[in-house]
């Protein structure tokens, strides 16, 4: 079987996840569905992320429960090493949906204009 390529790191409550799979079925492009709860990105992943993001910030899910369980301050202190640790073992810290494609380009969260650039054109 061949691997699609598109992966889509997605939470299934999540209203944002749930629009940016259904516009991946209407556009026809073909994807995996990982649950990013249950499987989060690997360190590798989101190091590919935050090097091209040139922003670890914007991989952290800042509304989301576990982000303020930690707090913004303990984030923030935290060593790039250290954040990478923390997104590869919460998913629900990790800004969602995170997709990454066979070619690593990642975007994170669903700005349907970004994910037109990258996955159609």
């Amino acid at each position: 079987m061949l691997t699609p390529p598109v992966v889509v790191y997605s939470y299934s409550r999540c209203s944002t996840c749930r629009r940016a799979i259904a516009w991946l079925k209407e556009n026809g492009v073909a994807h995996e569905i990982v649950d990013i709860v249950d499987q989060p990105p690997g360190k590798d992943q989101l190091l590919i992320a935050k090097n091209q993001l040139l922003n670890r910030k914007k991989l952290f899910n800042t509304s989301g429960i576990s982000y303020r369980e930690l707090g913004a301050s303990v984030v923030n202190a935290m060593s790039d090493d250290e954040a990478i640790e923390a997104l590869a073992s919460d998913g629900k810290l990790v800004k969602r949906p995170f997709l990454i494609t066979k070619d690593n380009k990642v975007l994170v969260g669903f700005k349907q204009e970004e994910w037109t650039n990258l996955l159609l054109n």
